[in-house]
């Protein structure tokens, strides 16, 4: 059975593979192959799955091909672009994995201020090529991230403040439907399929392209942390809730309670102007004048290290677990329990980030495409992160612990962290007040559930 009760055949003979090879591109992978455990490998290490085939696609009509031989023989599927979601749905036990991973074409328009790429591509690879036109779209804060499951479930970055999500700056794509269909769909062609992919999540099918609006970005931006010693937290929390909202769209500023790499606790305000340089210290002088911090390290810097600045600490190789909410506000009583429980963080890799969601992101209408979500607030996530798989239990008690007494004053959720505990209720709560019409349009795009390896529509 699948998560939604659909009845799944299971996994495919020797025979059966040699059906999909006979019209497949593309590289099929199976347990005994030399490539096998290196390709079912994904950012969070404590996901450890077997799919019972790997189809490692080459472009959209190697996933149509996919498709159809996975409907056909009633097998579980799921979808790997990135690999980079924490709960681990890009590889399913005993199905067939669709590895959209090798599907790197880029194409930019410097003129038009597009850029179309494939749904393997990393932020990494579609930043350095829009930025050789000194162009940009928004695209999430850890480089290493695929562009399709980010964008797919919203998109949060270091340039929604002026220029809104991913999603919203998404001007079509190319999707292969549960009935094994390619279709394009964009604001005049399968509208209603478009809605719901901005925001959706996979729950509507397989993106094989990703079609963006660019906008002139860098090529250096002003950025950079100022770091306070972490018994200052409370002081820096204050001032940092009070700054954030009172800045201009185009000044970002996150937060984040860490270590740095010698073992020192610490509270980082990170941020990025993305205004005319001329104009940004002006907007940074009372961020970099506060308290007495132990180091300044705003300065400029090319906007495709600012992306960067997150990848060492959120590196590939690592066990993870994290719970995540939307704080409308950061009263003094979420300050308390967060200076608290980041003091008994019990692994030296873990984290506790804000993410600030303001700006355009907040202007765009909740039901203008399926990501609903768009209050001022913050995105917050209490992260651990380890290497010996025997630590597991301490680190999930100790943000189970932080969490339960978080989780009462959120009020939603980003559907892109979702961990694998999250079900029912949570899920509805992160589609928020589009979850009726999303759950209409999966009954007509997918009646039967066969994508179910999401952040599931029922």
């Amino acid at each position: 059975m699948d998560q939604s009760g659909t009845l799944l055949t299971g996994s495919p003979s020797g025979d059966t593979a040699a059906e999909l090879k006979a019209t497949f591109k593309g590289d099929l992978l199976g347990p005994d192959d030399a490539d096998y455990d290196q390709a079912r490998s994904v950012w969070n290490q404590m996901i450890d799955k077997r799919p019972a085939l790997i189809a490692r696609c080459t472009d959209s009509s190697d996933v149509v091909q996919a498709v159809r031989f996975a409907r056909k023989h009633g097998m579980l599927v799921s979808v790997r672009g990135g690999g980079h979601n924490i709960a681990g749905n890009a590889v399913c036990d005993s199905g067939l994995m669709i590895d959209l991973s090798p599907m790197k074409l880029i194409l930019v328009n410097p003129d038009r201020r597009t850029a179309r790429a494939g749904a393997g591509v990393l932020w990494s690879e579609l930043d350095r090529e829009t930025q050789r036109y000194g162009l940009a779209t928004t695209g999430g804060t850890v480089s290493h991230t695929g562009i399709a499951g980010l964008t797919l479930g919203g998109g949060l970055g270091w340039l929604m403040g002026k220029h809104g999500l991913a999603c919203d700056n998404l001007l079509s794509v190319d999707i292969v439907t549960a009935d094994g269909q390619l279709q394009t769909a964009s604001e005049t062609e399968n509208p209603d399929l478009f809605w719901a992919i901005r925001g959706g999540g996979g729950n509507y099918g397989i993106v094989t392209s990703f079609e963006y609006r660019l906008h002139p970005v860098g090529p250096t931006i002003l950025g950079g942390m100022v770091l306070h010693p972490q018994s200052e937290a409370r002081e820096v929390l204050r001032f940092y809730r009070e700054f954030a909202r009172n800045q201009p769209d185009e000044l970002m500023v996150f937060c984040g309670l860490l270590n740095t790499p010698d073992g020192m606790p610490v509270i980082a305000l990170i941020a990025g102007w993305f205004g005319p340089l001329s104009e940004g210290e002006a907007h940074l002088k009372p961020l970099r004048a506060f308290g007495t911090p132990i180091a300044d390290l705003i300065g400029e810097i090319p906007y495709l290290q600012h992306q960067s600045m997150f990848d060492e600490a959120t590196k590939p190789g690592l066990h993870r677990y994290w719970k995540s909410g939307n704080l409308p506000e950061i009263d003094d009583t979420v300050i308390d329990t967060v200076v608290g429980e980041a003091a008994r963080m019990t692994t030296p890799y873990g984290f506790v980030l804000f993410f600030h969601i303001k700006g355009q992101a907040t202007r765009v209408p909740a039901g203008k495409m399926a990501f609903g979500l768009r209050q001022d607030q913050w995105d917050f996530d209490i992260v651990a992160q380890w290497i010996d798989p025997a630590e597991a239990p301490t680190h999930i008690d100790w943000v189970r612990g932080f969490w339960k007494r978080i989780e009462p004053h959120t009020s939603g959720v980003y559907v892109n962290h979702l961990d694998s505990e999250e079900s029912g209720r949570r899920v509805k709560t992160a589609y928020g007040p589009n979850y009726q019409h999303l759950s209409i349009l999966k009954k007509k795009y997918d009646p039967d559930n066969f994508f179910c390896m999401n952040n599931n529509i029922q």
